[in-house]
């Protein structure tokens, strides 16, 4: 009990920090004078206020968090955060249920950018740029953001980081304290933000529009301001800006940090997942450009390049932005869409799915193993680069993956026996999970996911939330080896 207490008293910081970043919209709706100021003063005093009681309350249960702890916090942190951010949502779209508006914060801060809301065009700037903030605050992790802050008010936060950070290799630092490693982390996902929000400028949009979709792209969370999302602007120069910022937030910050410390692109290189990320997502949108073209999709290449880069870039990195409505594609290249956003974003990244890393020491294994066959007698460790892979990691990454597509299984089928059908079942899970947003039939990128039930609507809210903190962070909650002093 005593445990469970000193975790309340850290979730009751976690809540007041957390209200902070309602000024934000609060200056939003001032400057456009919105009209919604003051529904986010009462949202953030409400937010601050429950959070400021929880603390107080147990502010004497002070203990150091063990590592199942993190576990515990991590999972206590996200279901909760989503709860309280619907605030917002609930006050002013009245009629909107607080399934929906759960659904709709859980995207926002898993980064999923599926959506319930229409009339996205109408709503109040400050409404819009809340969801957004949802995405960018998501995007590296509201944890990972509290243990930058929270060793301040003598809360230590190294379990939290380790059971927070996405990847098979959790014990790798930046610095020797967890606290500047998270803040390195987040000054390079701030300054690239910044520039994300200029270039956007630069290509077209108005400011609102440019801060909107540069949180939700480094986010990868793909929520957008308008009903058409970025088909709205029809402007290759924004979807040329978004795609080369994608691309980016799908590569580990970790190296972007340390490539912008030494100023020079050789980390890049030493990075074991950036050129196969790449190499992917390029030679994709090549091939798939080509495909459509010769499908009749589109009369020229470049127009299918276009087209084919921009969406197969979205999806495969896990952000979820659409230019156009590619269920209406044949049915080979959006499966190879969400296939993609299954295994490209790599560790570090703000992606979702398996990750480039387990991909490639899957493969690598699997060459092993025929190897093994043919040689017998031999010994053939398996290798990432000069880097020795030990096979706890190994035997890890193999129970990740079972664990990942036995989730997609079932819940496709607690899907299909609602009556959804298969490919509408299917690619919402697989959307889902991998935090990539729109899927195929009921839930493509010309519809939204409104059209579900509820009971429909919380099954993909559970694949949200199990995608964004990998599977086994939850599920291991139900062991009862965990609970065991």
């Amino acid at each position: 009990m005593t445990r469970l207490l000193s975790l309340a008293r850290i979730f009751g910081m976690m809540l007041v920090v957390f209200s902070i970043t309602y000024l934000l919209p609060i200056a939003t709706a001032l400057i456009y004078d919105d009209g919604t100021e003051l529904l986010f003063v009462m949202d953030m005093g409400l937010t601050l206020g429950i959070g400021a009681a929880l603390f107080g309350l147990t502010r004497h249960f002070q203990q150091d968090i063990k590592a199942r702890d993190g576990f515990i916090l991590v999972v206590l942190a996200w279901l909760g955060m989503a709860a309280f951010a619907t605030f917002p949502l609930t006050s002013y779209l009245q009629d909107l249920s607080f399934t929906d508006a759960y659904f709709e914060t859980m995207s926002g801060l898993t980064t999923t950018g599926s959506t319930v809301l229409s009339n996205l065009d109408y709503l109040p700037p400050a409404i819009n740029l809340w969801r957004h903030e949802l995405n960018w605050l998501g995007g590296m992790g509201i944890i990972v953001l509290a243990v930058a802050i929270l060793p301040i008010l003598g809360i230590g936060g190294r379990q939290l980081y380790v059971a927070e950070t996405p990847g098979p290799i959790k014990d790798s630092k930046l610095t020797p304290r967890i606290t500047e490693t998270a803040k390195n982390l987040w000054v390079t996902y701030a300054l690239i933000t910044v520039a994300c929000i200029l270039a956007l400028r630069w290509a077209g949009m108005d400011w609102l529009d440019a801060v909107c979709h540069a949180f939700a792209t480094m986010g990868l969370g793909g929520f957008s301001t308008h009903d058409a999302n970025v088909g709205f602007f029809n402007s290759p120069e924004i979807e040329f800006v978004l795609i080369v910022f994608m691309l980016l937030a799908g590569m580990n910050f970790a190296t972007h940090f340390i490539a912008l410390q030494q100023r020079s692109l050789t980390p890049y290189r030493h990075d074991l997942e950036a050129m196969p990320f790449l190499v992917l997502m390029l030679g994709s949108c090549a091939g798939l450009g080509l495909y459509l073209w010769q499908e009749g999709v589109y009369e020229d290449y470049f127009t299918a390049l276009r087209h084919a880069s921009f969406n197969l870039v979205s999806i495969g990195t896990d952000c979820g932005f659409a230019s156009t409505d590619f269920n209406d594609w044949p049915i080979f290249a959006p499966l190879w869409m969400l296939f993609v956003s299954c295994v490209a974003a790599c560790t570090g990244s703000t992606g979702g799915g398996i990750k480039m890393m387990r991909t490639l020491i899957l493969i690598k294994q699997t060459q092993n193993q025929m190897f093994q066959l043919t040689h017998p007698s031999a010994i053939n460790p398996l290798k990432l680069g000069h880097t020795v892979v030990s096979s706890r990691i190994v035997l890890s990454v193999l129970g990740f993956i079972f664990a990942y597509f036995m989730t997609i299984v079932i819940l496709t089928l607690l899907l299909v026996i609602s009556d959804l059908d298969f490919i509408s079942s299917l690619t919402a899970v697989i959307a889902s999970i991998n935090n990539a947003g729109p899927g195929l039939g009921e839930v493509g990128p010309a519809s939204n996911y409104a059209g579900l039930t509820d009971f429909q609507t919380w099954i993909c809210t559970l694949a949200m939330f199990l995608g964004r903190i990998e599977v086994f962070t939850a599920l291991i909650l139900f062991t009862p080896a965990f609970w065991r002093k």
